[in-house]
């Protein structure tokens, strides 16, 4: 304590996985420095990291069908699912890390293998899909990619689906059996473990009320306990990753970078089935396209879920909306991030978006023989009965201006915001997230740590290997990446499905 404030090295907000996987890395790449982490709620991943909150899917582009565009010539634009996919390897290379050096135990817990699988219906929609899956296999990072529209086939991959299908419409799939299921509350909570071990303080039910620049050019935070006592908290370095709270906060800092950038909150609902007769008919994430004027994050899919060692079917999202910004915020989030600075910016994406909120509008009205139905496009038998409803995490979407899209432009995905001095950094937005955190606070560090680079390379390729090099344009490397992380994560075991009928 110095002149009643506690000074840290780095200030981590929010416990939820990018906070988590920031910790880890800076623990590793300099191990002396005093780390301190601040949560408003009890316990960590419990916001939009919390495994009933999120789609868990371990995000590599697989089965989602956005990320790959079809261009008006009729080509596949899949380089935003190269991307992603490229960014998921990234985040089993530095799991495999942490479980070869005793860091992180018993993989199974967080990571499972999945089949993950695409589905279409209609015959244009069959046509895109084999010519996604065309582009798709030229490329290294996707292959072993199976295609059909061959019911009987199609029987034995999705035999819940498949049954009591009557319609005469064309339906495809590709399915691809290296998917996964990832639990990112269960992996939020044995990080932060690891890292309470490592003298990270981490203060639960801790709300961060303001951020101001120290004359020394560090942060100041004024930090209040659910007591009601206030605590004041300085360091070099501050990691707003709050989730959607994450922007209230950036704006209190002032940096130029947090001017004209506004929040869209989307929240989501899941039909969810524990029945195990039910549920050990599908073993696979099962992604459909959006339908027309759904944003991005509403695509549909039936996925098999692992929580708490225990399967479950998730069936959604249905997007609805919301003002707050996280699941346990206020209904005064939205109104009080408008600002002087974003009031045009926000205005403009109202104006923009007409489209999208009256579609909102109409999930939010849809009653749950209404979401059933939406269901059964998918599982023709689904009984109302069989499922109950979930409510699903906080999304807040940004909202900035661009040259691409002008003013108030709706950007879905994720962002890291930061001062250019790189003292403060924030990261907002949404999908897909989770997946991609190693990435994403691998660009931070290089973003706000660039003084260190030199001297951590070593040590960042010891934990990626893959670090600086193109996985695309080194297929062996990809080959070796997905034999290591395999073994050390649990992820080559083959694993049937049950067919509809056979008992569990």
């Amino acid at each position: 304590m110095s002149n009643g404030q506690t000074k840290s090295d780095v200030i981590l907000i929010g416990a939820g996985i990018m906070s988590a996987t920031l910790g880890t890395l800076l623990k590793e790449l300099v191990p002396d420095w005093k780390v301190t982490v601040f949560e408003k709620l009890g316990n960590a991943g419990e916001e939009s990291s919390n495994e009933w909150n999120n789609a868990g899917t371990g995000h590599s582009a697989l089965c989602e069908l956005n990320y790959t565009v079809e261009k008006p010539d009729g080509s596949i634009d899949i380089s935003k699912a190269i991307k992603i996919n490229e960014q998921f390897q990234d985040s089993t290379q530095f799991w495999s890390y942490l479980v070869n050096s005793n860091l992180l135990r018993n993989p199974e817990n967080f990571i499972r293998q999945l089949p993950h699988m695409s589905l279409v219906q209609g015959e244009k929609n069959v046509t895109f899909l084999k010519n996604r899956l065309e582009a798709l296999s030229n490329n290294p990072l996707f292959q072993g990619m199976e295609f059909s529209d061959d019911p009987k086939k199609l029987m034995e991959w999705i035999p819940l689906i498949m049954e009591g299908r009557t319609s005469k419409e064309p339906i495809a799939a590709t399915k691809i059996d290296t998917g996964t299921d990832v639990n990112f509350g269960a992996l939020t909570r044995m990080l932060f473990d690891h890292l309470k071990k490592h003298n990270v303080e981490i203060k639960y039910k801790h709300q961060v009320d303001d951020i101001k620049r120290t004359s020394d050019g560090s942060w100041e935070l004024k930090v209040r306990n659910t007591s009601g006592n206030v605590e004041r908290h300085t360091a070099k370095f501050v990691f707003i990753g709050g989730g959607g709270g994450s922007l209230p906060l950036l704006q209190k800092t002032g940096i130029p970078e947090s001017k004209h950038i506004g929040g869209f909150p989307v929240s989501g609902l899941f039909l969810v089935c524990n029945k195990p007769e039910v549920v050990n008919q599908h073993h696979a994430k099962v992604y459909g396209k959006a339908a027309v004027g759904a944003p991005p994050m509403s695509v549909p899919h039936l996925d098999t879920r692992f929580i708490e060692n225990k399967k479950s079917l998730l069936f959604g999202p249905f997007a609805g909306f919301s003002p707050k910004f996280l699941k346990t915020g206020s209904n005064m989030d939205l109104l009080g991030s408008v600002k002087p600075n974003n009031v045009f910016t926000m205005l403009a994406a109202g104006a923009k978006n007409i489209p999208l909120t009256k579609y909102l509008i109409q999930q939010v009205m849809l009653s749950k023989e209404n979401r059933m139905e939406e269901l059964r496009e998918f599982v023709p038998n689904a009984k109302s009965e069989d499922w109950d409803i979930v409510v699903a995490g906080q999304r807040v979407q940004v909202i900035k201006d661009t040259v691409a899209g002008g003013k108030g432009t709706l950007q879905f995905g994720t962002e890291v915001v930061s001062a250019t001095d790189g003292s403060i950094a924030a990261l907002l937005g949404a999908s897909p997230g989770a997946s991609t955190a190693v990435s994403v606070m691998l660009d931070l560090i290089k973003k706000c740590f660039p003084q260190h680079l030199k001297a951590w390379e070593p040590k960042i390729k010891e934990m990626i290997p893959s670090y600086g090099r193109s996985l695309v344009e080194n297929p062996e490397l990809i080959q070796e990446i997905h034999t290591s992380t395999a073994r050390t994560l649990g992820l080559s075991k083959n694993l049937k499905v049950k067919k509809a009928g056979q008992s569990a």
